[in-house]
């Protein structure tokens, strides 16, 4: 069973790293990109990873403008701090972990 989708209001007041993975589960290009986010994710286990399944008449996703699959968003205390989208490179990910950690 999923777990409901966060509303835009508790996103908003989440504390700490968090990183909003936006994508849908029969994406290409989403399931090329796990493994990388993967393997980077494992490096910061302090962040606070949610996947949220974009598509048609999903709120969250429209309220941060996601258009292309996956976006990421690199969020510090409820406020956006970088967005990789679509393809991702491994560097460019942890470039924005590291701009959202505490380390």
């Amino acid at each position: 069973m999923q777990s409901p989708e966060p509303t835009l209001e508790q996103i908003n007041t989440l504390t700490g790293a968090t990183l909003l993975e936006f994508g849908a589960s029969w994406c290409g290009y989403c399931k090329a990109a796990q493994s990388t986010i993967s393997a980077e994710l494992i490096q910061f286990p302090h962040i606070r990873h949610l996947k949220i399944e974009d598509g048609k008449g999903r709120r969250l996703g429209r309220s941060f403008h996601v258009k292309l699959w996956p976006t990421l968003i690199f969020m510090k205390a409820g406020v956006e701090v970088a967005r990789l989208v679509r393809d991702i490179e491994p560097a460019e990910l942890k470039a924005a972990l590291l701009s959202i950690s505490d380390r």
